[in-house]
């Protein structure tokens, strides 16, 4: 499939949130690799941002740099006003950019929970609100949910899973609202997934990654690369024919 699909999405310019790492990044480089030109945000971190499009280009593809703390009031509109700079327009948009993990109710206060659906749950709201406008017709938004929104294996993420659980109405809705555009929306749910945001729990006890193969029905713990394949099948126009949709990419760690 990698080989067949190379310049697939040649001629198209994508945005993913968060791409300086992780499954972020994971995404901004099959998706250049794909032909896109790829606009990398990033929060903080500017260098491994511009590792992230040096990786891209190095394969023969086409990136840029985009930085803001979605964090913080008016993060959307520099995010925006930064990608006008280098781009007329938007075909895919990827909403990965969020806080991965979330402290139990009995410890969580408020401004962590404040912070948490402000970068989980806000931030894609206004990203897509603002570049529905820079989004042509037929283009395509995923939102990277998790797997967390639908099983109560991990019920100490609670806050968490909840900014996911937001996220996955929202891609419901936004579908119907943007699909006389041919616009579609879909959630893509990892499990877990082998990423510095993860290291803690598969890497900090002896048996860590033992027990995350157990949740999955392939006995293994998946990369960026196999959540950023799926992704880029909804980014082609093979996945032209599903919107709305939440795609399972646990690796079968579903109940």
């Amino acid at each position: 499939m990698r080989g067949d699909s190379m310049g697939v999405l040649t001629g198209r310019t994508a945005l993913v949130t968060g791409a300086s790492r992780g499954i972020g990044r994971g995404i901004a480089e099959r998706l250049g690799r794909d032909g896109a030109r790829v606009a990398v945000h990033y929060g903080r971190s500017a260098t491994a941002a511009k590792e992230t499009v040096a990786a891209i280009e190095a394969a023969g593809g086409s990136a840029f740099t985009v930085g803001a703390d979605l964090g913080i009031p008016g993060a959307v509109d520099a995010l925006w006003e930064e990608f006008d700079r280098h781009a007329d327009g938007l075909d895919i948009l990827v909403n990965n950019a969020g806080i991965g993990s979330s402290r139990p109710i009995e410890e969580i206060d408020e401004s962590e929970y404040d912070r948490l659906f402000t970068v989980n749950v806000k931030a894609p709201f206004f990203l897509v609100k603002q570049g529905a406008i820079r989004l042509r017709d037929g283009g395509r938004i995923i939102n990277i949910s998790s797997g967390l929104a639908r099983t109560a294996a991990m019920p100490h993420n609670m806050a968490y899973a909840m900014t996911k659980g937001a996220l996955d109405v929202f891609s419901r809705d936004l579908s119907k609202i943007l699909g006389v555009r041919g616009i579609r929306v879909n959630s893509v749910a990892p499990g877990l997934v082998d990423t510095d945001n993860t290291a803690a729990f598969l890497h900090g006890s002896e048996d860590g990654w033992a027990q995350a193969e157990a949740y999955s029905a392939l006995g293994r713990v998946g990369t960026p690369a196999e959540v950023a394949d799926v992704v880029a099948f909804l980014a082609s126009d093979e996945g032209r024919w599903v919107t709305g949709s939440w795609v399972d990419a646990t690796g079968g760690s579903m109940p």
